[in-house]
């Protein structure tokens, strides 16, 4: 995986010429790095609402596999990040354990699509971010976080399969640390945004 994106600027004032929002939401299991999505990608210092690990998580949250993860995030991230002049993505993190998932169907109120976020190491704390969604009716795609001790090398094609994802749900590799990936993640997803609405005028 790539280095860390450099510091953000504290404040970025967003362009007189943007007219157009977009709500993206980012899912997936605990520690899978919806949080470093968020802030590698955001033109603006992101909001964060990361917290110490402390005892009382001992026994309720999941961290085999991440078993070096000190903060969790107990609300939701919030970044920004201007498309062009006139479209900008707001993007929401979503927290990733089990006893705050009763949060996520009130972030998808006003979403236009979702980024679900994978950790081939724990494939299967992804099956419920997928499942709300899919519940939604929420457009997605699945970005594959490779981090650098994953041994599993599954390729997207065995990925795609162990999920049981659809063909025209886009499936791409990323590093959610580096920024550029990131962003190729974002302009996935308003493609495929793109596409469906464009299916959805020709058969109108």
């Amino acid at each position: 995986m790539g280095s860390a994106t450099s510091e953000l600027p504290s404040r970025t004032p967003l362009g007189d010429a943007a007219d157009t929002g977009l709500k993206i939401v980012v899912v997936g299991g605990f520690g899978v790095g919806k949080t470093t999505l968020v802030r590698s990608v955001s033109e603006i210092r992101p909001l964060n609402t990361e917290e110490i690990m402390t005892q009382a998580g001992v026994g309720v949250d999941e961290t085999s596999g991440v078993a070096g993860k000190r903060t969790t995030t107990v609300a939701f991230d919030f970044g920004r990040i201007s498309l062009n002049e006139r479209l900008v993505l707001y993007l929401f993190g979503a927290p990733g354990q089990e006893r705050f998932w009763f949060l996520w169907d009130r972030l998808f109120s006003g979403t236009l699509g979702a980024v679900v976020l994978v950790d081939t190491r724990r494939m299967d704390e992804c099956w419920y971010a997928i499942d709300r969604l899919e519940h939604h009716n929420t457009p997605f795609v699945v970005a594959v976080n490779r981090f650098d001790d994953d041994r599993t090398a599954f390729s997207l094609d065995e990925i795609r399969a162990a999920l049981a994802l659809p063909d025209h749900v886009p499936l791409i590799d990323c590093d959610a640390r580096v920024r550029s990936s990131g962003k190729d993640v974002l302009i996935t997803l308003v493609d495929h945004l793109h596409d469906l609405a464009r299916a959805r005028e020709l058969t109108a």
